[in-house]
């Protein structure tokens, strides 16, 4: 199994977090490619950066179309999701959507501990956006500037770990997501330090969307989520247009793989 995994920020170190527990979480038959953004911001906080970063996912599973057998958005807030599903005929999975479900299968409410106060608004929305509002018990944030994005385990584990305790104790949480790539493999380091399970969400992003090709359910060939039709257009980047192409017509190439 060939799964791409894209960071859509583009930061290097946040990409080298996203590798780290990639690799830890992946099985032993799944070969990883770990790709960053090639333009964007540095970490993504607003829908406004989201949008921006959605374009740059966008070209990234462009250039794999028909060599991968599933990919994964790895940033929280899942930029470009729901719509990239419709661009590759071969599983993606957002890391948002990965955790929530890793959370719902844990326990009924959960609590999401996020990097800046800024990002609150738009990860409450992709919650609702999910159905599941109604088992939100909280999202706790770190209020302080950040130092770097790369170094937020070190600037703030401590207080992660205080904001995940507080949502136990004040918000009755029975499921803690740590948000965002920036904190990729944290949980893994503070569960014995939290008393319920703790969701890391490239983690949950990786085994399910193994789990999801492993399914073998088929690929998306009507409905919401089958690729869009057939008509004019200009001014996409090759490999972009290509993609397009290969997933209104699966026949019209011969896949590497995935497709």
């Amino acid at each position: 199994m060939k799964l791409l995994v894209i960071n859509p920020n583009i930061s290097e170190d946040v990409t080298a977090l996203i590798r780290a527990e990639a690799e830890r979480s992946a099985g032993p038959a799944t070969e990883l490619i770990v790709e960053t953004a090639p333009h964007g911001v540095e970490y993504i906080e607003t829908r406004l950066e989201s949008l921006i970063a959605a374009g740059a996912v966008a070209e990234v599973m462009a250039d794999h179309a028909g060599t991968v057998d599933g990919a994964v958005v790895a940033a929280f807030g899942d930029p470009g999701m729901p719509a990239l599903k419709e661009l590759l005929d071969v599983p993606v999975i957002g890391i948002t959507e990965a955790a929530l479900c890793a959370a719902a299968l844990q326990g009924h409410r959960f609590s999401i501990i996020a990097i800046s106060d800024r990002i609150t608004a738009w990860y409450r929305e992709c919650v609702e956006g999910f159905g599941l509002a109604g088992r939100l018990a909280s999202i706790r944030s770190i209020k302080e500037a950040l130092g770097g994005i790369g170094s937020v385990q070190e600037d703030f584990g401590p207080t992660l770990v205080a904001l995940a305790k507080q949502a136990v104790d004040e918000d009755r949480a029975d499921v803690i997501i740590l948000a965002g790539a920036p904190l990729a493999g944290l949980a893994r380091e503070v569960s014995h330090q939290i008393p319920v399970p703790v969701v890391d969400g490239i983690g949950a992003g990786i085994r399910l969307a193994e789990a999801v090709v492993g399914l073998a359910s088929g690929s998306h060939r009507a409905g919401a989520f089958a690729a869009p039709p057939v008509k004019r257009r200009a001014g996409l980047s090759p490999a972009l247009d290509r993609a397009l192409t290969l997933t209104q017509n699966p026949d019209s190439a011969t896949p590497e793989g995935g497709k």
